[in-house]
């Protein structure tokens, strides 16, 4: 139990000084110099935690499913067979089924990653992360950076916007060819079709808006134990850093 985080936040970076007559949202040129530095030590806490926790996939779903739901139970799953394969396990270190994946990693005995993000309305942290393996960002692209560059594979279970905004992220990197190629996998047939018929039918055969090559690496499945033969079988010479 001494990996389990009881929820204990890492420490913050210093806030700049507040100069007089700066308007709320800090617009003054002072402020935006502070906010750098500020970036910096997201960027820098991201890469000290990530230095010895290679390779690693990403797990990505919805935080409004509750324990013993069958996201849930699915993500614990995931967790637990790619943590029993080597792999260690991220997420975005909140509830739902970021806090199966990172359970199912830690009851493996694997490497359990929280990549928290600061919202308004106050995420916390799962339980299930490894207590000197939570990070907690203020800005979505640094998360996003560390996300992209450790992972061998994104895995995203039935989600909202923010589970969608990952995959296309990911998709349009690896598209353009500023990361290199990894697999997407999109878990849960009946949720995800849809979305891949759209692709498939009207941005390539419709409109020829991407390429087939576009299509390459991103997977439609429901089997857990496929979910890690294609992984496996993406990496024939090994593993390697995206970017």
């Amino acid at each position: 139990m001494d990996k389990i985080n009881q929820g204990k936040e890492p420490r913050k970076p210093v806030s700049p000084p507040v100069l007089s007559g700066q308007g709320e949202r800090g617009s003054d040129f002072m402020v935006d110099g502070w906010r750098v530095f500020k970036i910096m030590a997201e960027f820098v806490s991201g890469f000290e935690v990530m230095g010895d926790a290679a390779p690693a996939v990403s797990v990505f779903g919805s935080t409004r499913v509750d324990e013993g739901s069958g996201e849930y139970e699915l993500a614990r799953t995931l967790g637990g067979m790619l943590a029993r394969e080597g792999f260690s396990v991220i997420t975005g270190g909140g509830p739902g089924v970021m806090e199966g994946a990172n359970r199912g990693a830690q009851e493996a005995g694997g490497v359990s990653i929280g990549f928290n993000i600061k919202l308004p309305n106050q995420q916390a942290a799962n339980r299930y992360i490894d207590v000197d393996k939570l990070v907690s960002f203020q800005y979505f692209f640094v998360r996003k950076v560390m996300f992209l560059k450790y992972s061998q594979a994104f895995i995203a279970l039935p989600g909202g916007f923010g589970t969608l905004d990952e995959v296309s992220e990911a998709m349009t990197l690896i598209q353009t060819g500023k990361s290199e190629r990894f697999p997407v996998i999109l878990v849960g047939k009946s949720y995800w079709e849809g979305f891949y018929r759209w692709v498939q039918e009207s941005m390539l055969q419709e409109n020829g808006f991407i390429s087939p090559p576009d299509l390459g690496f991103i997977y439609l499945e429901d089997d857990p134990e496929e979910v890690i033969s294609i992984i496996k079988k993406f990496y024939p010479e090994g593993y390697c850093l995206n970017f």
